[in-house]
């Protein structure tokens, strides 16, 4: 894909979601969804990507703004669905006014787990940009790759990478803290 937004600017915004959620105590992840509008568009969705475009939902965006947000909530709002995918996901529909974000690409700090690599590719969403592998739980080509398997309707672009050493920081920082107040 070639890059026609910063993958830095909005992964940078992505890292300030990880911090927000680093504050409250939860694991840093954070993520955020970017209209792309024309911009980026699977060849196959064009046309009813440039409909969307000029739906009443989406007139007043431009390419390149920031439709959803998310971090990590999962222990403040007491539940395993507060990922930040989910919670940028859900934000990105309202904004959109569609299940579909076929025009949206997403960056996030973090490789999606199972759930949230699911939740991305039912929403459509055409490229996922990642800062950190997850070795652990990750689902985008650490253990598994549901974003990418040709069986499903919906393949994702995955661009890997993308201020790795950054976000590793954040999520590094976080434990360090964690293991030194909890001894």
């Amino acid at each position: 894909m070639s890059k026609i937004l910063s993958h830095e600017k909005y992964m940078t915004a992505a890292i300030k979601q990880a911090q927000k959620a680093s504050c409250l105590g939860e694991v840093p992840i954070g993520c955020v969804i970017v209209y792309a509008g024309s911009l980026y568009v699977n060849p196959e969705n064009r046309r009813k990507a440039e409909r969307i475009a000029v739906s009443k939902h989406t007139k007043a965006l431009k390419p390149g703004q920031i439709i959803g947000t998310g971090y990590n909530r999962r222990n403040i709002d007491k539940t395993s669905l507060a990922h930040a995918e989910i919670t940028a996901i859900k934000k990105a529909n309202k904004i959109i006014g569609d299940w579909r974000l076929d025009n949206c690409i997403m960056y996030v700090t973090l490789e999606p787990c199972q759930m949230c690599a699911g939740a991305i590719v039912q929403a459509r969403i055409p490229v996922v940009v990642m800062g950190s592998m997850n070795p652990k739980a990750g689902c985008a080509g650490s253990i598994l790759n549901i974003l990418e398997m040709p069986e499903f309707n919906h393949q994702v672009e995955v661009v890997r990478g993308v201020m790795e050493e950054e976000c590793t920081m954040v999520l590094k920082e976080y434990f360090r803290n964690l293991r030194t107040n909890n001894i």
